[in-house]
Parts: C-alpha cells; structure tokens; sequence
C-alpha cells in the first residue's frame, strides 16, 4: 500500500469546495439579478447592471480562487480569506435587519473558511510552513 503523500488535506480540500459552492450560489444569484434586469419594467439600469456585473464578478472570482487553491497556489489564500471575511458585515447587518436565520449561517460560513485556509495542514500544503 502506498500514501499519496501529494493529495491535499482534508482542510484545503473543504476550503475549495466551499468556495467553489460560494461561486454557484452567487452565480444563481446573479442569474437571477439578469433575469430580474431583463423584466423589469422601471429601474435605474446602470446600478442594476452594476450590481449584476458585481454579482458575476465575485462568483468568477470565488470559483478561481477554489480551484488555485485545489491546485496548492499560496497566492490565493490571502483574496479567498478577504472574501470570506467580507461575509461578517453581511451577516451581521443580516441579522440587525431580522433575517437571523440567513445572517449567522453566513458569519459562520466566512469564520469557517478563514479557519479552514489558516489551519496547520493548509499551511503545510500551500508552502507556508
């Protein structure tokens, strides 16, 4: 029996997947924003666009840094970490506005990746120790 002494840690492997299901659902939303633009029957169509180009941005951008990450590129740590933790002041005005139930899952979600990425086995993984 050999260990593949070269596969990723369960860590960074978590890490990526979570980011890569970050990209997905953001992308639906911003499927959703294209939908919404597309029917709308008044709005302000340049923040509408705006917002739609941010919404497809950051999903772009989530699934690149999940998948450098997969592939051990220590460079992506630092960006993916900002990302996530772009999610506490989301979640928190989340829950200061009653929607609790979408607020603590989201600052739970941005903790646990931080974590995740910052864990020894990552470190070890990306270079870093």
């Amino acid at each position: 029996m050999t260990i593949d002494s070269d596969a990723l840690p369960a860590t960074l492997r978590w890490a990526s997947r979570l980011l890569h299901g970050q990209a997905v659902a953001l992308g639906l939303v911003a499927a959703w924003l294209v939908w919404a633009d597309l029917t709308a029957t008044a709005a302000d169509l340049p923040t509408a666009l705006l917002v739609t180009a941010f919404a497809v941005g950051g999903a772009v951008a989530l699934w690149a840094l999940g998948s450098a990450l997969a592939r051990r590129r220590a460079g992506a740590r630092a960006p993916a970490i900002v990302l996530q933790l772009m999610l506490l002041p989301v979640g928190w005005f989340m829950i200061q506005g009653g929607l609790g139930w979408l607020g603590v899952p989201l600052i739970a979600l941005g903790l646990g990746v931080c974590a995740l990425l910052v864990s020894t086995p990552t470190n070890r993984a990306l270079g870093f120790d």
